[in-house]
């Protein structure tokens, strides 16, 4: 059995059977087809709703698991040299009523995410209805050019989120998607308000660590460069060998170190 399918753990059919029914009954929909996902997921089970509706059931074990990354991400923090600033959660349903709401979030100041349909709870299961994007790509699956040519674009994204407060938490190649010609962010973690600067600096460092294997540390560097300033970059690097400790990113940190000082230097000239 796969690791993550293992800690992800299993929801009992029935339980599935009854998120299903109540979700019909409340879209006053007589029959609905199923169709799972086979998804790199540790924190939920997900399927897809007449190619309408994209499903999350969050369990208990679920939750468990995202408290322990949680902690395990705030233990990093602090050895960046910041206080930690990811927010954990001790039910299925905060799970998935937060990321409802992070969702609509993005997408009110302009970001592109999934349409948030409904958030609620089915016998201790969360349960997470968002728009289904079909014939999506992530980013993890295109070609090195077509990560070239959008990586501008993802800064500039990441810009946005960052000049209203707001910040991912949790990016990496999975968690951007390519639908209709355009980049959207899901998944986006919650992280503590009053940090903007450490979860920025934390974003930015992921964004160049997941860009540096695709197109080069000096490609990765410019395309930031083109949206966030000297003072920027060098708070990115501080977070750079916390980042590389995280399994879902493997990247060459003493080049990308190398490009920001030297990024960073041009600017302030």
């Amino acid at each position: 059995m796969d690791i993550r399918q293992l800690v992800r753990g299993t929801v009992e059919w029935d339980r599935i059977e009854r998120v299903v029914r109540t979700l019909a009954e409340r879209h006053d929909r007589e029959v609905v087809r199923v169709e799972f996902l086979e998804a790199d997921n540790w924190l939920s089970t997900p399927f897809v709703i007449d190619d309408e509706w994209f499903v999350k059931i969050v369990s208990r074990q679920n939750a468990l698991v995202h408290a322990v990354l949680t902690t395990g991400r705030n233990v990093g923090a602090v050895s960046a040299g910041t206080g930690g600033f990811f927010d954990r959660f001790d039910t299925p349903r905060e799970m998935v009523e937060h990321e409802y709401e992070a969702t609509q979030r993005m997408r009110e100041i302009g970001i592109n995410a999934p349409q948030p349909i409904e958030a609620f709870e089915v016998n201790g299961l969360g349960v997470l209805v968002l728009e289904y994007l079909p014939d999506f790509e992530s980013l993890g699956t295109v070609s090195d050019a077509v990560v070239a040519e959008r990586a501008p674009e993802l800064f500039e994204m990441l810009a946005t989120l960052h000049a209203h407060g707001l910040a991912h938490g949790d990016l990496r190649a999975e968690n951007i998607l390519i639908a209709n010609g355009e980049l959207y962010f899901i998944d986006a973690t919650s992280v503590h308000e009053d940090r903007v600067s450490e979860t920025t600096a934390y974003d930015l460092a992921c964004g160049l660590a997941l860009l540096e294997p695709r197109i080069g540390a000096r490609r990765s560097v410019e395309a930031a460069s083109g949206v966030y300033d000297a003072s920027d970059l060098l708070a990115a690097r501080r977070f750079l060998d916390f980042v590389r400790l995280r399994p879902d990113h493997e990247f060459d940190s003493t080049k990308l170190r190398s490009e920001l000082e030297k990024a960073a230097e041009l600017s302030r000239n």
